[in-house]
């Protein structure tokens, strides 16, 4: 009996967490379903388990983008008849959870945390007073006998109390087939309901289908484009008239990109010292580098790497790299 009580313990333990899984896979909602008080329910003070069901998810999102779609669109028109079904498959869903936590999950739950914990106290108890006896016994004839007689009568009241607490509970086991057989009704009136509820949505989609394709189709007929003239060479804005750009005059300070006209007195330095001219600008980014405009003539005064030199402008020394001039005169070797 010991053997079968364990096996049937193990069994409700797993059954009760696998079936709370199948109800919800959603480990958030899951928890919230365990603590569900059914009482409540019954009553009628709880309308829904607390939780949204993935079904009712789903039917709200198609509602919000059916009506945004508009009645004018088959798919729009679709997407509310899904929604609509949906929804109502998530409220036949809540009464599944509701009823299978009532007359399955609670009963076996009861059984776990009254029945077989009763049984185990009892076993328990059992183990320590069978463990006296056998002490008791080995000292037979240092202790006095009526010692002994009385932890025997504790053992066998105990070994009683156990196996009347086993039997019941293995003989009654068709409470648990009851609980079961509740378990079975209520997923058959889930998807019976299930069924009728997307055979509907079935029926209408097809219907919208039908409809859709007695219907002549819409032909495109693009707008008439709007002719217009086009402008002066000036007016390249589509004809719109625009303000007259000013002329510049020779007198002009500024060249046509509105920049100061740069004349930049570069001295020239002997053709017989190394020198290189500049072919871009340069603008320093450190301490140290010398910064110089395209077409500068740079006296060259020593070479760093193979990459920067040394050199000097207008009285000012740094380094600037290879690649932005050209050797004139190179550095002795």
């Amino acid at each position: 009996m010991e053997k079968k009580v364990d096996v049937t313990s193990k069994a409700v333990t797993e059954v009760l967490a696998r079936t709370i899984e199948y109800l919800q896979p959603n480990p958030a909602s899951r928890a919230k379903l365990t603590m569900l008080n059914t009482v409540s329910k019954i009553r009628g003070q709880v309308k829904n388990p607390g939780y949204p069901q993935s079904e009712g998810l789903l039917g709200e999102c198609m509602i919000r983008h059916g009506k945004e779609l508009g009645g004018e669109s088959n798919f729009g028109d679709a997407l509310l008849d899904a929604g609509e079904s949906m929804k109502r498959l998530a409220e036949v869903k809540d009464s599944l959870d509701i009823e299978v936590k009532q007359n399955f999950i609670d009963p076996l739950q009861n059984l776990c945390d009254k029945d077989l914990k009763e049984i185990q106290h009892h076993l328990k108890k059992l183990e320590g007073r069978r463990l006296d006896f056998d002490y008791k016994k080995k000292r037979q004839g240092r202790i006095p006998d009526e010692e002994l007689r009385q932890a025997l009568e504790k053992f066998e009241e105990s070994k009683e109390v156990a196996e009347t607490s086993m039997h019941n509970l293995l003989e009654t086991d068709i409470e648990q087939v009851s609980q079961l057989s509740a378990l079975v009704d209520a997923q058959l009136d889930y998807h019976r309901q299930a069924v009728q509820i997307l055979d509907e949505l079935a029926d209408k989609l097809k219907r919208r289908m039908r409809e859709a394709s007695s219907r002549p189709k819409r032909e495109y007929k693009p707008k008439p484009r709007e002719s217009f003239e086009l402008g002066e060479p000036e007016q390249s804005n589509g004809g719109f008239p625009c303000a007259t750009a000013p002329k510049i005059t020779p007198s002009s300070s500024f060249r046509s990109s509105d920049k100061p006209i740069r004349t930049p007195s570069r001295s020239m330095p002997p053709l017989d010292q190394p020198s290189c001219k500049a072919l871009y600008d340069f603008e320093p980014e450190n301490a140290g580098e010398l910064g110089f405009h395209e077409g500068d003539v740079i006296t060259l005064t020593n070479q760093i790497d193979e990459n920067w030199y040394e050199g000097m402008l207008h009285g000012q020394s740094g380094f600037f790299p290879l690649s932005y001039v050209e050797v004139l005169v190179p550095l002795p070797q």
